[in-house]
C-alpha cells in the first residue's frame, strides 16, 4: 500500500487519534492504522472509524451533562 500524499510505504501500526473540540478535548491512544514511513501520514480502517466516530458523537451527547452538573 501507497501513501496518497508522497507516495511512500504504508506499514501495520498502531498510531493515537486526537480531536479537539471547544467543549472537551479527546485522545486515544494504540489504534491499529497505517502509517507512511516517509511523512507520518495515517490511515485508519473503516472498523476503527466507526468507533472513533461513535465515540464522538456519544461524548458530544455526554459532555452537557457533565458540564450541566458543574453549573
Amino acid at each position: 500500500m501507497k501513501c496518497l500524499y508522497c507516495n511512500g510505504d504504508m506499514e501495520k501500526e498502531t498510531s493515537n487519534y486526537s480531536v479537539h473540540r471547544k467543549d472537551y478535548h479527546l485522545l486515544i491512544d494504540k489504534i491499529p492504522a497505517y502509517v507512511c514511513s516517509c511523512c507520518h501520514q495515517k490511515y485508519f480502517g473503516e472498523e476503527e472509524v466507526e468507533a472513533i466516530q461513535e465515540m464522538i458523537v456519544h461524548l458530544e451527547q455526554d459532555i452537557h451533562k457533565v458540564q450541566g452538573a458543574a453549573s
